[in-house]
């Protein structure tokens, strides 16, 4: 039987955010900067890919380290961390890299023969006086670079515009020559920050970090974090420099804007920043994002959701499910981890993730410990949902729990909806199994499961039969 796709795609101990899709010769490459699971920064390690076959998006392969960060003729010793990578393929064949280091702020280039090889540091992109991108008077910081190559030039989108600082306008557009490093066309303003939205259809929305380009037909879609760091948005114009207008939200990694089956201002995971691009895979377009785990902002987990693109070219906003990839609903039948919850939230509402008596995706051990992840930090009110499950004839639901926690898991198909069975769950320093007979609805649906009780536990999987 084939293997369903989760959410996260790549398996629960790794952390890739950031992601960049892309189809080379018949498959998904991955390329995105690298969390540590109990990270105290972002994106520490180097940078790894992963790639699945266009015909089986769950069958991911790890290529391994692509990229070291000691690469970078700046960076010997390994102090500054690669942030978010973008690639493309250069007019001679090969595959070229771009990076921003975490405190120079110059775009760095690398490049490599096959998609997911070594690569290898090719150069800074400069101005024709060798003056770097970022250091010419006038320039604003280089910052979380994308590209696009498209008649023997590279179109290079850049920009981090944090509110309340006037210094920075939005994000930019530098024109690139063929060599992927010479300027042709200095940097302009495609899509303003908060500080200069106001009067434009970018307000409340506004640029400020995480640039991504596509060209679908003949229309340039820039897709990006606004302000409000959850949401990935989008603008389009018919040219690749200016004429972008807003478009809308794609996702938001706590399903802020979602208003089907909660109100459209309650969040259903804890957010922040979010950071993606779109493929098109045979007929599907994706978008891929991140979501946050362990509580922090500094391990996040590539996720992924099929999008619509409308004949008039805009795309509705989708929501975040724990099956993304994987063509449909997942079976109503076997058992699922935990960490593929895609909703997690409490009694006390919160769009952020933060510390606090918040559950969360967790694993034990250190990172790159190749233990499977679980949700912990379980107290009450605490709500682990799923998206979704097509139901048929499921009578019994079973659950597997560890911690020093005494009440029940009341079950539900939606968050606000009827008890349909409640699971009883004490204390236990090992996991232990629970169950109860449940007559589920036939049909497609969501799964919740939330905690009334004293104490605090983990959720390890959930059975259906």
């Amino acid at each position: 039987m084939k293997k369903q796709a989760f959410n996260p795609y790549l398996p629960s101990w790794e952390y890739i955010p950031d992601g960049e899709p892309y189809v080379f010769n018949n498959r998904v490459y991955v390329y995105g900067s690298h969390d540590f699971y109990n990270g105290y920064v972002f994106c520490q390690g180097d940078y790894v890919c992963w790639s699945a076959p266009v015909t089986d998006l769950a069958d991911w392969r790890y290529e391994g380290v692509i990229y070291p960060k000691t690469e970078d003729p700046f960076n010997p010793e390994g102090k500054m961390c690669l942030y978010a990578p973008d690639v493309t393929q250069g007019p001679d064949g090969r595959y070229y890299l771009y990076y921003v280091l975490d405190k120079v702020d110059v775009v760095s280039v690398a490049v490599c023969d096959s998609p997911a090889g070594r690569y290898r540091f090719y150069g800074y992109v400069q101005y024709p006086d060798g003056t770097l991108l970022g250091k010419k008077a006038g320039d604003e910081p280089q910052f979380d670079p994308a590209v696009l190559l498209e008649d023997g030039k590279v179109y290079l989108y850049t920009g981090f515009c944090g509110r309340g600082d006037k210094t920075r306008h939005g994000a930019m557009a530098t024109v690139l020559d063929g060599d992927m490093l010479t300027v042709l066309e200095a940097p302009k303003i495609v899509a303003p920050g908060s500080e200069y939205s106001a009067g434009t259809d970018f307000a409340g929305h506004a640029f400020f970090e995480a640039p991504s380009i596509r060209k679908i037909g003949d229309t340039y879609y820039l897709v990006y974090s606004s302000q409000v760091m959850h949401e990935l948005c989008y603008a389009v114009s018919k040219s690749a420099t200016e004429g972008f207008r807003y478009g809308g939200v794609i996702v938001s990694n706590c399903d802020i804007g979602i208003d089907r089956y909660k109100p459209a201002d309650m969040p259903a995971a804890y957010g922040s920043n979010n950071h993606g691009g779109m493929v098109q895979v045979g007929e599907q377009w994706y978008i891929f994002y991140h979501r946050h785990t362990n509580g922090t902002w500094y391990s996040r987990q590539g996720c992924a959701e099929p999008i619509q693109i409308l004949a008039d070219g805009t795309i509705p906003q989708v929501e975040i499910t724990s099956c993304g990839l994987n063509g449909g609903p997942l079976k109503g039948r076997g058992i699922y981890p935990a960490y593929i919850a895609c909703h997690l939230f409490t009694e006390e509402r919160c769009a952020i993730v933060r510390p606090g008596p918040f559950p969360k995706v967790m694993q034990d051990g250190r990172d790159g410990d190749e233990n499977p992840g679980y949700v912990g930090n379980i107290s009450n009110s605490a709500t682990i949902g799923f998206k979704s499950f097509d139901m048929q004839g499921v009578s019994c639901i079973g659950i597997a729990t560890r911690g020093y926690a005494k009440g029940v898991f009341e079950v539900r198909t939606a968050w606000d909806g009827e008890v349909l069975a409640s699971i009883p769950v004490g204390y236990s320093n090992v996991w232990e199994s629970a169950q109860a007979q449940v007559k589920m609805p036939d049909g497609v649906h969501a799964l919740y499961l939330t905690f009334r009780g004293f104490g605090n536990c983990s959720l390890q999987y959930v059975s259906l039969s």
